[in-house]
């Protein structure tokens, strides 16, 4: 029988039980939310509050946001809620002011979807969904500021999310200053011709269009034709890291296709060095900075121009590490979305040229097209996977090898990535695996220029592994003007990028494997660019009079989706079907008057809402700024042990490494650069915590089946009389398994389920969930009750008496492990320490009044409601949320003595108490004084003595 039904109410009338959980835990949420409990104070503005609590130490402690799903919660998702909650809890009681809150992430695509499938306006299945789980969350006790809780779908939240959009518009990257700085600079700039125009006319004979076009080079975030992730079955475009290595859409798993289509990008690679070189200031895990890192990909090398035959204004421009293998290029290949290629491509095939290079068609423009959509089909994954038939196709075009005059074939292949480096590069194919099968295939020339260390010879196929070593030697390299023979790779490669540079055909660069994050979706539920365009074309922003744009109320908000496998088809977005909302006459206060205008009608993606929300909790009623300067220097500025500033710790899923963690870094620096604030980097402590993982129960046909009706026998499992597999995975609606917070807290209350949590195992690591396992932390709590409560008539048991000894050392280092456990985010073993305890307690015959207040505010920012409920009934009247978290008496907490091991000849002859301070002269005095000792070396000298005081004595006998 389960501890929730095992004692009759009459017998305990005032036993702790589930219900009489419920009871607590709904007076004490209503008590906090009445007084106020959980308000952080800023220095000033609407919420300063006490000037007292601003004047201390604080701490920002903040949770990744939660998107309000329709399922609700189950009890994987509150993990790290509990956690950071018990991690504020701890540090208000250690003196500091606060601030913890939770807002919700709820544009994008999941409640636009919904929305299309039930008929529901977005706004309110998500609003709904915001409300069931305030009201979960809340049960949970989580002790957030509600002030300062917001969505993003709010408009007063998106109208800053639109104006910073508009300072990153109105933007561009100074390399000279290194910083973002104004457009309005650069036009200086153009104006008093201290920049040259990219053809040398003055910018006042530019038309505005021409001008337009000139700023989109270099603006942070402009418009441009560019290979896209398109998915018709979504009906919208993606992120290079919304799609699977598969080449589908992450939600819904749909083909995607390469298209060139028309977005807004951020020009995040601008900022690439400064995401690489902020990274050592923070406090990250390092499997995450170094996903960043990878991400990023900064690589050292040159960029060459190949010039084209037969076209004098075109040069094919790639980037190399390995400049010094140059002359060993025997063929070019072009990704097959090149912009180039079309340029190119001859109307036939130029004599002599082989038939394998043609894949079988008449003229290069038939091969060329047959080859693109089949590259088309493939994902960049698969693109790049090792396969063992290279495929490509001859462009009917040569280019020039720039070092020695060499005609090479260019081809396109979908080995080579638009997406990395210039979408371009030469082939090497005696240093380069792919290279190198790519070259065996279309019988290509291979030259080998790196001589072998291991005397192999240089008529082998093999050369590639020579070029892995810096210590090889160049051969077969020498030009006019240049010769690289007898060098080692770095020399050489210096030598050759100064040549470059030199004659005007390249030059020494970085390159980086980031690229600009696109920014468009084709969607409705998202926040609506504040852009106009005028009957020209040219993009202008709506003044921040105007904003927020608000989304505008729609009757079809579904983006138009096509075949899945369709890929020969382009977006039409809900926003373009409203043309009331779409062509406006405007006057933008720009001096031209009112003029017709038509709005921009993509969104932007669910990322924007997420990328500054740290700020908005700073300053959440502020309509006239972005946020207060001293607000935000208050709780994010730099200071000592946080040069970049940031919050104070971070925690949230490992699955945002890039994504969300990346594009936020990108937001703080421009706003940084402009002046807004005064943190370069929004976290600056990030913890990832794991995950809660349940069983999946599966039957023959490989279906979930609901995993509380599964009976075990024998080791076997069984569902409705036949037998099912079980595996440990993922927790969730679909697949059967999910236990919501709601039956726990039911079945036990609030505080056991936030125990059970915390005490599964390490915060960072995955666990499964077991619901007969969370009775342990269920016994803990009643056990702690009876040590403060008579179950019978309900009156305090604890007397006014001194502990004795021995509890107040188990008292004191219980204090001190606890603490220091909290402050370290080790919350399972505060748990162990304080169950610990309290069976200490328990199996006094009267509690001393002092260890049970003291065992109370131990556990409090574990498990608040039984705590406040026990330090009411102890006779205070003060909240346990602000109470001082108890301080060791480091007395107690070291051991009076401790035993020390003294061995001779590696046997133990002697075991000595002995004080925890004793010196490494005194422990060896001490044993080899002792009888037993003297006995067992028998007058035998003494080679050597090896003290670790206070535990182990060795003696060498001579």
């Amino acid at each position: 029988m389960s501890e929730t039904n095992a004692a009759p109410e009459a017998v305990a009338p005032h036993r702790y039980t589930a219900a009489l959980a419920a009871d607590i835990e709904a007076r004490w949420h209503d008590f906090w939310d009445a007084n106020g409990t959980y308000d952080a104070s800023n220095p000033s503005g609407d919420l300063a509050g006490d000037p007292e609590a601003a004047a201390r130490p604080k701490k920002f402690v903040m949770d990744m946001f939660p998107y309000p799903s329709g399922a609700g919660l189950h009890v994987g998702h509150p993990l790290g809620y509990i956690a950071t909650d018990v991690y504020a809890r701890f540090h208000r009681m250690t003196g500091h002011n606060v601030l913890h809150t939770l807002g919700f992430d709820a544009f994008g695509l999941p409640a636009e979807q919904y929305a299309v499938q039930t008929g529901t306006h977005p706004r309110v299945s998500t609003e709904a969904n915001i409300e069931n789980m305030r009201r979960q969350l809340r049960r949970l006790g989580l002790g957030h500021d509600p002030r300062r809780s917001f969505a993003t779908i709010d408009p007063d939240y998106y109208k800053w999310t639109q104006w910073i959009f508009l300072q990153i518009f109105n933007s561009w990257y100074d390399q000279e200053a290194d910083k973002a700085r104004p457009i309005a600079t650069l036009v200086e700039q153009f104006v008093s011709g201290e920049r040259a125009t990219p053809d040398g006319r003055p910018w006042a004979e530019l038309t505005a269009v021409e001008r337009a076009d000139v700023l989109s080079g270099y603006r942070l975030a402009y418009a441009s034709d560019a290979p896209v992730n398109w998915c018709p079955g979504l009906g919208t475009v993606l992120a290079n890291e919304e799609v699977t290595a598969e080449g589908r859409s992450e939600r819904g798993n749909f083909p995607v296709f390469k298209a060139n289509l028309r977005q807004w990008n951020m020009r995040i690679t601008t900022y690439a060095d400064r995401l690489l070189d902020d990274l050592d200031a923070l406090d990250w895990p390092e499997a995450i900075k170094l996903q960043q890192r990878n991400w990023i990909g900064r690589s050292e090398g040159a960029r060459v121009d190949f010039p084209v035959v037969d076209h004098p204004d075109a040069k094919i421009t790639i980037f190399t590490t390995r400049q010094d293998t140059l002359f060993g290029a025997t063929y070019m290949v072009l990704a097959p979305e090149h912009g180039l290629v079309d340029a190119i491509v001859p109307a036939a095939w130029p004599e002599g040229t082989h038939d394998v290079w043609t894949g079988g068609h008449a003229t290069p423009a038939e091969a060329v097209a047959a080859y693109r959509k089949q590259a088309a089909a493939k994902s960049d994954v698969e693109r790049q996977a090792e396969v063992k038939d290279k495929t490509g196709v001859f462009t009917g075009a040569f280019a020039i090898n720039p070092v020695n005059g060499d005609r090479v074939p260019v081809f396109i292949a979908d080995y080579v990535l638009m997406g990395y480096g210039t979408g371009a590069i030469m082939a090497v194919p005696a240093g380069d695996q792919r290279d190198f099968e790519f070259a065996r295939a279309f019988e290509l020339p291979i030259r080998c220029i790196v001589e072998p260390t291991d005397g192999r010879g240089t008529d082998t196929a093999t050369w590639a592994d020579a070029f892995g070593s810096y210590d090889a030697k160049i051969i077969n390299s020498a030009g006019e003007g240049i010769s690289l023979d007898g060098l080692g790779v770095v020399e050489a490669k210096a030598r050759m990028a100064e040549w470059l540079t030199g004659r005007g055909i390249g030059e020494g660069t970085v390159n980086f494997r980031l690229r600009d994050w696109l920014f468009s979706r084709q969607r409705y539920w998202g926040e609506p660019f504040p852009i106009v365009y005028d009957e020209d074309g040219v993009a202008h922003p709506l003044p921040e009079s105007m904003l927020p744009l608000e989304l505008p109320e729609v009757e079809d908000y579904s983006p138009r989706t096509f075949d899945p496998d369709d890929a020969d088809t382009s977006p039409e977005t809900p926003l373009s079907r409203n043309e009331d909302w779409v062509n406006v006459v405007l006057d933008l206060g720009d001096g031209a008057g009112p003029k017709r205008y038509r709005r921009e009608t993509n969104t932007m993606p669910n990322w924007a809402g997420s990328c500054w929300y740290e700020l908005r909790y700073l300053d959440p009623h502020n309509s006239e700024r972005l946020v207060d300067p001293d607000i935000e220097r208050y709780w994010m500025g730099p200071r000592e042990g946080q040069p970049t500033g940031g919050v104070d710790l971070y925690v949230g899923g490992a699955e945002h490494a890039v994504l969300h963690l990346l594009y936020a870094r990108f937001w703080s620096k421009v706003l940084y650069d402009l002046g807004h604030v005064s943190s370069a980097e929004p976290f600056h402590k990030l913890y990832n915590q794991g995950m809660i993982q349940a069983y999946v129960y599966r039957d023959g046909r490989g279906i979930a089946v609901p995993a509380a009706e599964v009976e075990e026998r024998d080791g076997a499992y069984y569902y409705q009389g036949e037998k099912v597999t079980r595996l440990l995975g993922k927790m969730g609606k679909s697949l059967k398994n999910a236990v919501t917070p709601d039956e726990i807290c039911a079945e036990y209350g609030a505080d056991t389920l936030r125990l059970y949590e915390m005490a599964m195992g390490p915060l960072d690591v995955s666990r499964p969930w077991d619901t007969r396992a969370v009775v342990g932390q269920y016994r803990l709590l009643q056990r702690l009750w009876r040590n403060v409560v008579d179950e019978t008539t309900g009156e305090v048991t604890v007397v006014d008496a001194e502990p004795d000894e021995a509890t107040l050392r188990a008292l004191h280092k219980a204090i001190d492990g606890v603490g220091q456990d909290l402050a370290n985010l080790r919350f399972n073993t505060a748990i162990a320490k304080i169950t610990e305890l309290n069976n200490h307690v328990t199996k006094a015959r009267e509690v001393p009044r002092q260890v049970a207040e003291a065992l109370v505010l131990l556990i409090a920012p574990l498990a608040p409601h039984i705590a406040e409920e026990l330090w009411r009934k102890l006779g205070h009247d003060t909240t346990v949320v602000h109470e001082p978290f108890p301080v060791a008496d480091p007395a107690y907490v070291v051991d009076e003595t401790v035993t020390c091991v003294v061995q001779v000849k590696g046997k133990v002859k002697a075991r000595l108490e002995v004080a925890p301070s004793v010196s490494d002269e005194e422990l060896e005095k001490l044993a080899l004084g002792d009888p037993a000792v003297v006995a067992a070396l028998n007058g035998a000298g003494i080679r050597k003595v090896i003290v670790r005081a206070p535990k182990l004595v060795n003696i060498v006998p001579a």
